[in-house]
């Protein structure tokens, strides 16, 4: 049997920021993900520095949530 995973709240208040996650959270619709770095989490919300822009996201709209590892380092283009 596998350790009980933690709750989305639990993880993202427990995560150091700068921690690279991905947030699933629901939006009119639907659903998107926020992949980025972790600026800041509270009892109301959680930013996410992702490559486009920081994400504010309240914490009930939050359905999951996991640290990822980093990025694969970009290739140089081919000559």
């Amino acid at each position: 049997m596998s350790p009980a995973q933690p709750t989305p709240r639990s993880f993202l208040a427990a995560a150091a920021p700068g921690t690279r996650v991905v947030v699933r959270y629901r939006i009119e619709g639907g659903l998107t993900d926020a992949l980025g770095y972790l600026l800041y989490s509270d009892d109301g919300g959680c930013t996410v520095r992702t490559w486009q822009a920081d994400v504010v996201i309240p914490l009930e709209l939050v359905v999951a949530a996991k640290e990822v590892p980093p990025a694969p380092e970009r290739r140089r283009p081919a000559r």
